[in-house]
């Protein structure tokens, strides 16, 4: 199997710079770790990310794990300190990084932005994990002077990884990004920001509803701030569409007896529907085909364990899983998504088993 050959420097030891140093020291790769702040470096060392960078370091490949308002600046300075090494970012915007390094005339055949998309609500390096790529869509935007063994570097990099590589343009993952990253955080902190007006009564009401929709909301704002300024076009196209469907609900509300404005929320609401159909499935097909079972387990250490244990020896895969537990409950909830033609045999022997199903 091919593998990362030389040596790697990651800057930035942060959730992304060590998540890809503990993934490629597991595979027996050399990585040095840099850092502007000594503690943060110190850290990241400690986890096992990676080593301290060495004078005679000559990196095969680097990867940029700064904020994104300070990328571009960092990526020309690796650039010009490391003239045989190819460079990558994981910003997770790309066209104006690439817009101010083409403004520097930055040498970019050895320069190839990228964006993994995964991360987590913590960040810094004790919430790095080595595989926190593992099956994650990994974008790899080569720009139009970027040499052919620069992005197959880059490429092989994901690969080592355990991402899936997509090559887009700079401009056309901005756009994406807009609608399936950018605007789902603006909208779940939109959401979690009313809370800030609720009954501390009503709140321990809170279901998982809740939970799902503003769980990205707890993401760093600094951050994102950074990631939504750099973005603002696109950004804004996706969130004009949101606000029109808003505006279109509120009207309905305004007189629900008038023509047309029960039939505006329920377009809406179907739209809606349409929508998470769209969404791609563990295999590519949307989750929506699954068939659902619900399975009640007690609220102690072990049953989940348990539980998905016991579903292997049955011999059936799970497509997808959500786990569902009230404050206070003594029990959870276990939402199991299978194969249609799957779903009375899990019933079956999940029931013989002794497990309680719900429904």
């Amino acid at each position: 199997m091919n593998r990362v050959t030389g040596s790697v420097r990651i800057v930035g030891a942060g959730l992304i710079g060590t998540s890809i140093g503990l993934a490629l020291k597991k595979i027996g790769v050399d990585v040095a770790i840099d850092d502007v702040s000594p503690a943060n470096q110190r850290l990241a060392i400690d986890y096992g990310a990676g080593r301290k960078p060495a004078a005679a370091d000559e990196p095969a490949l680097i990867v940029v794990c700064v904020p994104p308002d300070v990328t571009a600046r960092t990526v020309l300075a690796e650039l010009r300190t490391f003239p045989n090494s190819v460079i990558t970012d994981v910003a997770s915007v790309k066209n104006s990084i690439l817009e101010e390094l083409s403004a520097a005339d930055a040498p970019l055949a050895r320069y190839v932005g990228s964006h993994p998309m995964a991360g987590r609500e913590r960040g810094g390096a004790l919430a790095g994990r080595a595989d926190l790529f593992f099956g994650r869509p990994w974008v790899i935007c080569a720009n139009p002077k970027s040499a052919a063994a620069s992005t197959l570097l880059v490429e092989q990099l994901v690969l080592d990884l355990g991402g899936v590589p997509s090559r887009l343009t700079a401009a056309d993952h901005d756009r994406a990004v807009a609608m399936v990253s950018h605007l789902p955080q603006l909208v779940s902190s939109l959401l979690a920001a009313q809370l800030t007006r609720a009954e501390q009564s009503d709140l321990a009401l809170s279901g998982q509803g809740l939970r799902d929709t503003t769980r990205i909301a707890a993401s760093d704002a600094k951050l994102w701030m950074q990631i939504l300024s750099g973005n603002t076009a696109d950004v804004r196209d996706a969130l004009q569409g949101f606000a029109e469907d808003l505006t279109r609900v509120i009207k309905s509300f305004d007189n629900l007896d008038a023509p047309g404005a029960l039939s505006d929320l329920g377009e809406v609401l179907l739209a809606g529907n349409r929508g998470v159909a769209l969404i791609p499935g563990k295999h590519g097909s949307a989750a929506t085909n699954y068939a659902q079972v619900v399975v009640m387990i007690d609220d102690k250490p072990g049953q989940m364990a348990k539980l998905l244990t016991e579903i292997g020896e049955i011999g059936i895969n799970l497509e997808d899983l959500k786990l569902e537990h009230s404050p206070g409950a003594e029990i959870g909830l276990v939402e199991l998504f299978v194969l249609p033609e799957v779903e009375s045999s899990l019933v079956a022997a999940l029931t013989e088993r002794g497990w309680r199903l719900a429904g």
